[in-house]
């Protein structure tokens, strides 16, 4: 195991401009990259946190504070190619089951047998990856905005999205990387968050690429301030796109060959009732008319009634009284 103290990369990022002391940076080598890890507590059982898309570990900086003050070892990663993990020598060719391996390699590396994983947004493909692949090393699973679903989709209907769907723009190579282009990392932040945040699905027209969806003087949301806006872009910055695009957006429809996926450990779904995931689809079925429950049977869903889907960032001690009290009723 190779640890690499990240603090002065930290500080120069921006990221010590929020309280986080208590929150440690490392770099762990796994499966030939330096992988960035935030740390928080010291706790005998450990919560590894999976990230979605625009964000990095910063985006569960109130639950790694929140469940380490609870007795827990928080571990944040920055996914290969995302922040200030290293990117892979070709990020075109990642998939999310690097991804998934990515994590198990990280425990080895840690010397943790079992842990508790939390994903959100693309973070559940990997957390239901892990949960049925690797079963032994997980003691529960929390997802937040997306519920168990596997690469390829099979449990829903992605072929009944409009054409201008973000998702269906994006996985086209070369096309958000031309909008994003036109703007500067800070400016692509702020419209994917501001987009993110609604209840609808973010669909341009023809004539139309994503980031032309945002008028320009649109306020951020009122959750997300100007400095945690800072800290996503110089991280962005510093990484760029090539990985983030390819991964989830390139490969979520690939499937994996994974026959009758089931989950054995116990499970939390929290969901935002104005997430724009519910549009999805077959998400709503899914969700709500219980389909989710004959391959996770041991699930609780929590649905918060303004939540959108940062709801974590958005509700934080909402979303951190239920994931300690979940937490907490389980045992690793």
């Amino acid at each position: 195991m190779l640890l690499i103290s990240t603090s002065t990369l930290i500080e120069d990022s921006g990221v010590r401009t929020v309280s986080m002391e208590q929150i440690q940076h490392n770099h762990v080598q796994v499966r030939g990259l330096k992988l960035h890890v935030a740390e928080a507590g010291t706790g005998s059982k450990v919560v590894v946190f999976l990230h979605g898309f625009p964000e990095i570990w910063y985006s569960w900086r109130h639950q790694m504070v929140a469940v380490a003050k609870a007795g827990y070892r928080a571990i944040a990663m920055d996914f290969r190619g995302y922040g200030l993990s290293e990117q892979p020598a070709e990020p075109e060719k990642a998939t999310m089951t690097d991804f998934a391996e990515d994590v198990i390699g990280l425990l080895d590396a840690l010397s943790i047998d079992k842990v508790f994983l939390v994903g959100k947004d693309f973070g559940a493909f990997i957390v239901s990856m892990i949960a049925v692949l690797h079963k032994e090393r997980v003691a529960g699973m929390i997802t937040l905005g997306i519920p168990f679903t596997l690469p390829g989709f099979s449990n829903l209907k992605p072929d009944q999205v409009p054409k201008g769907f973000y998702i269906v723009r994006w996985k086209e190579p070369g096309r958000a990387e031309a909008d994003f282009g036109r703007f500067d990392v800070k400016t692509v932040i702020r419209n994917i968050y501001i987009l993110f945040s609604g209840s609808e699905l973010q669909v341009a027209s023809d004539n139309q690429e994503i980031m032309d969806l945002v008028p320009p003087n649109t306020p951020i949301p009122p959750w997300f301030s100007e400095d945690d806006l800072s800290v996503y872009a110089q991280l962005y910055e510093t990484s760029g796109f090539r990985t983030a695009l390819q991964v989830p957006y390139r490969t979520m429809g690939i499937s994996v060959d994974i026959e009758d996926p089931k989950v054995t450990a116990p499970a939390l779904l929290i969901m935002g009732e104005k997430d724009y995931v519910f549009k999805f689809p077959g998400m709503e079925e899914y969700i709500r008319g219980g389909m989710v429950k004959t391959i996770v049977s041991d699930l609780e869903i929590i649905y918060m009634p303004e939540g959108n889907h940062f709801v974590q960032e958005q509700f934080p001690e909402e979303v951190n009284r239920v994931i300690v009290s979940f937490l907490n009723k389980h045992t690793i």
